[in-house]
């Protein structure tokens, strides 16, 4: 993943191109995975854990959003991707939303194992976007499996 990962800040580097993150149960993982790459710094402008409804929402999120599809859901990703590329005018933005084999007594809508990925592309206003299946026993496992599948479907999009 390392080695994708460089190739994604050396890309939007060379493109003068920006990103930034929108994440729930990852909680900045994806943003810090980016960090850990030289040169980060001139393609991530921002990244925000939103961990509630209530900061999501505050994010840009539109309440009507979650309470017609819930916060688990695709409609929620988008809204995520595009409220953060938005809100500091990033040239993609990844919206990150779900549940990691862990129920959640405030939201207890849609299955345990579901996470919804949507990357935004500003300028072509597209969304790209992804349901994955989280499969391994640990939170950590978990995590690790949906940046990786993340950072592969990036590093497609922007090549």
């Amino acid at each position: 993943m390392e080695n994708k990962l460089k190739e994604i800040v050396e890309i939007l580097t060379n493109n003068e191109q920006t990103i930034s993150t929108m994440e729930s149960c990852t909680g900045g993982g994806l943003a810090n995975a980016i960090t850990n790459i030289e040169g980060a710094s001139n393609i991530l402008k921002f990244s925000a854990i939103t961990y509630s409804n209530e900061y999501k929402i505050k994010m840009g999120v539109p309440k009507k959003t979650i309470d017609k599809y819930t916060v688990y859901s695709i409609e929620a990703a988008r809204e995520m991707a595009k409220s953060i590329s938005d809100f500091t005018n990033s040239d993609y933005a990844v919206g990150i939303t779900g549940k990691l084999n862990k129920v959640d007594p405030n939201n207890l809508n849609g299955n345990d194992n579901e996470v919804f990925v949507s990357i935004y592309e500003k300028q072509t206003k597209k969304h790209y976007d992804n349901k994955i299946i989280v499969t391994k026993e640990t939170r950590k496992e978990n995590k690790n499996e949906v940046i990786n599948e993340i950072v592969n479907q990036l590093i497609t999009i922007i090549k």
